[in-house]
């Protein structure tokens, strides 16, 4: 009797783990594949369309901190920049690599913002933190969606601020040096409620 109600206590737990056992297997299939990255790619992508990513600048992360030029980047041709030269404008600074999947999914809402601002009163600085051997891989993938905003990689050391442990990431730093805003996580700024913002970050009314 014992013996019968331990195999019924077996099959039901194996009924209840089962599901999840095959959801896990699954997942665990896809990771190996690369399918789930494209799955995730895919899904980013959609609801990127559907306005659920939209940025809102009141809502995102900000203490007003001193933003810390002393460092140095350099374009795809290679030639460095001096971030201090950009002081007194507003700075979109958005760090990002090849390899991340929600990076991929912001970039055409970035490219479709970097159109439609002034770009002598707003500098793009899309810092790519992919290892320093894999530049070709870095101009294949700009190319290839033919981006047009300034893309660099790190030629110096960045200041502790940068130093993030999640992509991507995107300042927002104001004329005056002072961190606006922080956004973690993909988002989509080609919005009318983005411009605004920056547009008042840059002192126009």
């Amino acid at each position: 009797m014992k013996k019968i109600f331990q195999n019924q206590k077996l099959r039901k737990l194996i009924r209840t783990i089962k599901p999840w056992a095959i959801f896990i297997g699954i997942i665990f299939l896809l990771k190996v594949t690369g399918a789930l990255s494209g799955i995730s790619f895919i899904t980013n992508t959609a609801l990127m369309r559907t306005g659920v990513m939209d940025i809102h600048p009141d809502n995102t992360i900000s203490d007003s901190q001193t933003f810390n030029y002393n460092f140095t980047v350099k374009d795809l041709d290679g030639n460095k920049l001096e971030i201090s030269q950009l002081k007194g404008k507003v700075i979109f600074l958005n760090l990002w690599a090849t390899w991340c999947g929600p990076c991929r999914v912001e970039m055409p809402s970035i490219q479709n913002l970097y159109n439609s601002i002034d770009q002598e009163k707003i500098a793009f600085v899309m810092l790519s933190l992919d290892k320093e051997d894999q530049h070709p891989k870095i101009v294949q993938f700009i190319n290839d969606k033919e981006f047009t905003f300034p893309v660099y990689q790190p030629a110096s050391p960045l200041p502790k601020l940068l130093q993030v442990t999640t992509i991507p990431t995107t300042f927002i730093i104001g004329p005056d040096g002072k961190v606006k805003s922080k956004k973690v996580g993909a988002s989509n700024y080609d919005t009318d409620e983005f411009r605004k913002f920056l547009t008042k970050v840059s002192g126009e009314n």
